[in-house]
């Protein structure tokens, strides 16, 4: 008889608790399938739900729908109230977020989450800290490049392959001062969605022309999709434009993946545990491949020429550790004149950025830097046909 009245009490709390007004349609079978999944903790999702205003109940109902079931049977009805008030508080506070469709506001504002990491309690700290930062601005775009330019001074989190792991929480970050690309990822969108800008994560498990993966930030801005990341260089502009433009769309491996909240096509690869599936994602890999393309176009300069990708270390005993690289700059002379220059990436930049000339096929050159002790080296450059990788030493 027991087992008889919680049944009929748990169907009453899925079907007949919520009223069928206050949802729209097309959330109400996936709310009511996640609030079976949920168990005993469909409760505290109700209460949840019971207590959003009736111009956020969709946006909670949008949350809890697809929520992963591992959320669904934890998280607390105080925890979700917050975000999604949180959440609503930046859209009322800015004007940018103000003009947020909903279907984008749900997807890619409202969810405490990007991936499988820790769910912290994130969203109040992120507003404290970034809200005063941006207030001043005008444009969502403008409050992009303030949060870009910030961000690392504000949580004070650097790359570093020595992090403890690579799907880490914003405060298992924070507390190690270390973060992977995709620990550093979810940074960056917890500070936009904490102010009302639209993030999703983007990345490949595989690059096509070389060995790793990489994960980065896209934003919503003008009703099209830009990527970014945390250490920027501009909307649509990073140093791994030139790898993400060449993948190959024949090989899922390779392909670019952009994060959903809702259910999308494909389940996003995070490559430290394949098994799960439930970080929904999209193919973009075909604006990646535009991009480059046009870019191309506007550097067709580029024809007939090498690339030379340059790397430096302390020495030749540290090269696996990303806190051992240097930043240091390096100039490419020819007929005793300097055609061009730059810097090595130090321990703050991803391991895959990596400074990159383009010098004509078939010509010398000469490159030089400057040791620990400030004396100049120089090496001959031939080139030939194919690309060339150098990785130099400080210390000598």
């Amino acid at each position: 008889m027991k087992k008889l009245l919680l049944v009929i009490s748990s169907l009453l709390l899925i079907f007949g608790c919520t009223p069928s007004s206050k949802i729209d349609q097309q959330y109400q079978q996936a709310l009511n399938n996640a609030l079976a999944k949920a168990g005993s903790n469909s409760n505290e999702l109700q209460k949840a739900i019971d207590a959003m205003p009736q111009e956020q109940v969709n946006a909670m109902a949008f949350l809890i729908a697809y929520m992963p079931e591992r959320d669904l049977k934890t998280l607390s009805s105080e925890y979700l109230i917050n975000n999604v008030n949180l959440a609503y508080k930046a859209r009322n506070e800015f004007k940018w977020a103000a003009e947020v469709p909903d279907s984008v506001f749900y997807n890619d504002v409202i969810p405490y989450a990007l991936m499988n990491e820790r769910r912290d309690d994130w969203r109040q700290d992120f507003y404290n800290r970034f809200a005063p930062i941006v207030k001043d601005c005008k444009t969502m775009e403008e409050a992009i490049t303030v949060i870009n330019d910030t961000i690392i001074d504000v949580v004070n989190v650097k790359y570093s392959t020595e992090r403890e792991k690579p799907d880490q929480s914003p405060y298992e970050s924070i507390d190690q001062g270390l973060a992977s690309c995709s620990g550093l990822s979810v940074l960056l969108a917890d500070a936009f969605r904490s102010v009302g800008i639209p993030t999703r994560l983007a990345g490949t498990p595989n690059w096509t022309t070389k060995e790793g993966n990489h994960n980065w930030n896209e934003v919503w801005l003008n009703g099209q999709w830009y990527f970014t990341e945390y250490y920027p260089s501009g909307l649509d502009k990073s140093w791994f434009l030139a790898d993400a433009g060449v993948a190959d769309t024949k090989e899922a491996k390779n392909w670019i993946y952009a994060s959903s909240w809702k259910p999308a096509e494909y389940a996003f690869p995070l490559v430290w545990d394949y098994d799960i599936k439930y970080v929904h994602a999209h193919n973009v890999t075909e604006r990646y491949i535009d991009l480059w393309n046009k870019e191309q176009a506007n550097n067709k300069g580029q024809e007939g020429k090498v690339a030379v990708r340059i790397k430096m270390f302390k020495n030749k005993a540290c090269t696996l550790i990303s806190n051992n690289r240097v930043e240091s700059d390096v100039t490419i002379s020819a007929d005793r004149k300097i055609i061009d220059s730059g810097k090595t990436a130090g321990p703050l930049k991803d391991m895959n950025d990596i400074l990159q000339f383009y010098l004509e096929k078939g010509k010398s050159y000469q490159l030089t830097y400057f040791d620990s002790k400030g004396d100049p080296i120089t090496k001959t450059l031939d080139l030939g046909e194919e690309p060339i990788d150098l990785t130099l030493y400080k210390e000598i």
